[in-house]
């Protein structure tokens, strides 16, 4: 028999967190965010939430260690700027409580989240073509989802390289697992309050 490679960390995560990832792609096409203005604005303000609970993670000295542009990777003022682009307000914030204290969770954790936000910048791709049907792009309305200058995958690969590299134990692998399933979680909690 061969024996297998062990999984990278950020391949674990991707197995970990498929099922949920996977629903979640699901119901938010079904909502038709790009069907016509109206749909689109709902889904920035579902990204607005999303990116309002992680903001901290964007402020710890410990990921900063680990990423030195880990500002530059932050989109919140992006979508803030998109909703301006469509007179469209943030929504109130959501009656439940963000799933995640960023700056008390564990590294481990908080890379869970972190990269479940990352891989959504990456998935980004389709949507930002799908918001030029709508007459948006990197100047109005759809700046959250254009590209890094550097490029996408040049920017993940920075991203999961950095993280394949940590000398994680099974238990921190655990706790990364079940922070990008929490993040997971609580984008299905937004699109339940603003696109279901």
């Amino acid at each position: 028999m061969v024996p297998t490679t062990p999984l990278s960390h950020s391949q674990a995560l991707k197995a970990a967190s498929h099922s949920t990832h996977e629903r979640l792609d699901h119901r938010i096409m079904r909502a038709q965010p790009f069907a016509e203005l109206a749909n689109y604005g709902r889904f920035l303000q579902m990204q607005w939430r999303f990116h309002t609970d992680i903001a901290a993670l964007f402020e710890r000295a410990d990921l900063a260690l680990l990423l030195p542009d880990l500002w530059e990777r932050q989109r919140l003022r992006e979508i803030e700027r998109d909703l301006a682009d469509l007179n469209l307000a943030p929504p109130a914030p959501g009656a439940q409580p963000p799933a995640l204290q960023a700056q008390q969770a564990t590294l481990p954790e908080a890379l869970g989240w972190f990269y479940v936000a990352e891989g959504s910048n990456l998935g980004a791709a389709l949507l930002f073509k799908a918001a030029a049907n709508l007459g948006l792009d990197e100047r109005r309305g759809a700046r959250h989802l254009a590209g890094h200058p550097e490029g996408r995958l040049r920017h993940w690969r920075g991203f999961t390289d950095m993280l394949d590299a940590q000398p994680l134990t099974a238990a921190d692998q655990d706790s990364m697992a079940a922070g990008a399933r929490a993040a997971f979680e609580r984008v299905h909690h937004h699109v339940d309050m603003l696109l279901a």
